[in-house]
């Protein structure tokens, strides 16, 4: 009995919040009901997952072929990484009006927030990784959601080779979608969201 206890002792205890993610993947619980389709976004400080990190999360939730403008999530992180040099692309400032959050809070409210929906993105696969950077600095493992590309769904639609990708504000123009909230991460959740429904239609 003390054997096992010592062994018992050296167990990783995570945190409520990972455990309560991870248990809706549980299948002895999942219910016969539709998946639910989250498209999200994030602004960061550049484009190397490695270095750059997180300044906003937007995410949109979708039911069959509605977007619930009711169920969102907008959150804004402190910037203990600053680069002056990207404010004119997403204009976050460092001391902005937005209320900021540190970068824990911000994954605890958005995992809570996704729980097990399929993830749609525009280049979904770097906000994933930016996603996944920042669970690794709290010590936990990786996003287990399934993700979809509208980038991707793009491609397959119109034969496209791998290597030829396609612009959010590209597709705005040829899906006719307006762009005024282009570069916040709330506003290119919600034009993803529209893209994918576009693109899921017309394969009906």
């Amino acid at each position: 009995m003390k054997l096992f206890n010592w062994f018992k002792k050296d167990e990783k205890v995570y945190p409520e919040f990972w455990q309560s993610y991870l248990s809706c993947f549980d299948s002895k619980v999942k219910k016969n009901l539709e998946q639910r389709i989250v498209a999200f976004d994030t602004e960061t400080t550049g484009l190397d997952y490695r270095t750059d990190v997180i300044l906003s999360i937007g995410a949109v939730g979708i039911y069959e072929n509605t977007i619930s403008v009711s169920d969102y999530l907008e959150l804004f992180l402190s910037q203990d990484i600053f680069k002056k040099e990207t404010v004119p692309i997403h204009g976050i400032l460092k001391e902005g009006k937005e209320e900021k959050i540190i970068e824990t809070e911000a994954v605890i409210q958005f995992l809570g927030f996704i729980k097990d929906a399929v993830l749609v993105g525009h280049h979904v696969s770097f906000d994933v990784k930016m996603i996944n950077e920042a669970l690794k600095r709290m010590g936990l493992g990786k996003l287990k959601n399934r993700s979809i590309d509208t980038d991707a769904m793009y491609q397959k639609f119109k034969g496209l080779q791998e290597d030829q990708h396609t612009g959010l504000d590209e597709l705005c123009g040829i899906f006719k979608i307006q762009s005024s909230d282009r570069h916040t991460a709330i506003g290119d959740a919600y034009i993803t969201a529209l893209i994918f429904l576009r693109l899921k239609n017309k394969w009906k």
